[in-house]
């Protein structure tokens, strides 16, 4: 075994070698989108839209965007994917489409069916390999390529829809895993095909001591919980005494900062922590080298991406792009400033804005950092204050309190005639609210000049409730929304949150009712 680790780092560092190639991030776009296009010409949308004569233009990406508008969720399933949805052929991309991703982007949000084609598959499957080649930068031994890798996500018991198949995306790739990495693939097939999460996790932590796991795969939340649960079962001190070769966690979906010192109290030696941005509509980047916490793009696997500056110019209070806003090729960005992601691609998503917001961290190496959703950002008075904000002040939180915690939710809140952030917080040990509220707010002010003007004017201090961290999953579960890859919105607007707040209070109630029958 130890031979066959040296010979698959060997294949490693070849690949990784011959993944290097002297191409700019602009020609591997501009070749993407040539083949998205020709591959696509003979569809209903490619017809509608010209395609056969945007491929014949001299400037190919200006063409492409003055005659193809840009589609959000609604305007792509309303006027396109719904015939796709009705076994109706060559809509957006050649052929019928046999899965659709069920994705909602939060807890809140009615899950929306994203086109997963044959060719998505495929370009996810390239993706990660060229993530699995990286690994060969972070230092990890030979011997560690032998052993097992846990991929938590999805059932991979899809629901069949007589046309079609619906599941998480995660279910669907693992149930397309390749042939030369089944033997590899932990909680197995058997297990994968479990629909519960409750039932999945406890056949995880019956069969652990079983396997050799050395790489993880999965959302953080869930990945902690499972994490957790071996080692109360096992009644061991980390997961370390069940997986000695515990070596590599590839997380990605929701920021990590927040999660780290929950993990770092789950094992007994360091981990190798690798960022990945897959969304239901593909694979976007992966961290490709150690020394940064930046993700590298994937430009040259079937995705086309535009970048809408996140600005009150192209987007209105709720989140909604505007009317002929201008979008930029990757050619045309700068490092610092926040854009919204638009994605064209071999799935028939064309246009199609996703709904998240990145950073160019380094343009030279097309390195990006995802800084939140253009929906879920707080600016009832101008704050912009937005996700990666709030998650750069947990984490400063938590390193000056001594404190985890493990999930929060914030809305926009009325406070008397003027308006607050109001947060919720999963906090272990449990402390004191004020003074949670005093530090988020004073790490806040330092991170956003905006959030600073805002809070010495009209924006009143924070309102804070801590509460334990079961309840967020308690509301997950309720949601039908527990495990896979399933996220609790880090910003609730008014609706929502109110749903959120009765439950809370419900909870509570029925938790106080409990311990006083049982005292």
């Amino acid at each position: 075994m130890p031979i066959l680790g040296a010979i698959i780092k060997r294949g490693l560092t070849l690949g990784e070698k011959l993944e290097r190639q002297n191409v700019s991030p602009i020609q591997a776009q501009t070749r993407t989108l040539r083949r998205l296009l020709r591959l696509a010409s003979n569809t209903a949308f490619g017809q509608y839209y010209g395609f056969k004569d945007v491929l014949g233009s001299r400037n190919l990406i200006e063409n492409f965007q003055s005659r193809v508008p840009i589609h959000n969720y609604d305007s792509m399933h309303d006027r396109w994917w719904h015939m796709s949805l009705n076994n109706v052929e060559n809509v957006t991309w050649p052929g019928k489409v046999k899965y659709f991703a069920l994705s909602s982007g939060t807890s809140g949000a009615p899950s929306k069916q994203i086109p997963v084609t044959e060719h998505m598959i495929r370009a996810i499957r390239r993706g990660s390999t060229k993530m699995f080649f990286n690994l060969n930068r972070f230092n990890i031994g030979p011997d560690l390529f032998t052993k097992d890798i846990m991929m938590l996500g999805g059932s991979t018991n899809l629901q069949n829809q007589g046309d079609y198949f619906l599941g998480d995306l995660s279910g669907i790739n693992a149930g397309k895993i390749p042939f030369w990495l089944r033997p590899f693939y932990k909680p197995g097939v058997e297990i994968s095909r479990i629909n519960d999460w409750n039932d999945k996790i406890k056949e995880i932590v019956k069969k652990a001591p079983e396997w050799d796991v050395a790489f993880i795969v999965g959302i953080p939340g869930w990945v902690q919980l499972m994490l957790e649960s071996i080692i109360d079962h096992h009644k061991v001190k980390n997961i370390h005494e069940i997986w000695p070769n515990f070596t590599v966690y590839v997380h990605g979906g929701v920021h990590f900062e927040p999660y780290r010192r929950g993990f770092d109290k789950l094992v007994g030696k360091p981990l190798v922590y690798m960022d990945s941005y897959l969304a239901s509509e593909g694979l976007v980047s992966f961290q490709s080298r150690p020394e940064t916490r930046s993700m590298k793009m994937v430009l040259d696997n079937g995705i086309f991406f535009e970048f809408v500056p996140f600005t009150e110019d192209n987007f209105d209070a709720d989140g909604n792009i505007k009317e002929n806003v201008e979008a930029l090729s990757i050619k045309d960005v700068k490092e610092g400033i926040n854009y919204a992601l638009l994605m064209t691609t071999c799935a028939g998503a064309w246009r199609y804005l996703i709904g998240d917001t990145v950073k160019f961290t380094d343009k030279a190496r097309a390195e990006i950092i995802v800084t939140g959703r253009t929906k879920h950002y707080l600016s009832i008075v101008g704050e912009h204050l937005s996700v990666d904000n709030m998650n750069q002040a947990v984490r400063h939180a938590e390193e000056a309190l001594d404190v985890d915690i493990r999930e929060f939710t914030v809305s926009a809140v009325n406070a008397g005639k003027y308006f607050a952030h109001k947060w919720y917080v999963g906090c272990e040990p449990q402390i004191d609210a004020q003074r949670l509220a005093n530090t988020l707010d004073e790490a806040l002010q330092k991170l956003n000049d905006d959030y600073r003007i805002e809070r010495n004017a009209v924006l009143q201090p924070i309102q804070m409730e801590v509460i334990p961290s079961h309840l967020f999953y308690q509301w997950q579960e309720s949601r039908g929304k527990l495990g896979g890859q399933n996220k609790f919105p880090r910003v609730m607007k008014k609706e929502l949150f109110e749903e959120w707040e009765n439950f809370v209070r419900q909870s509570s109630a029925a938790q106080l009712r409990s311990d006083e029958i049982l005292n």
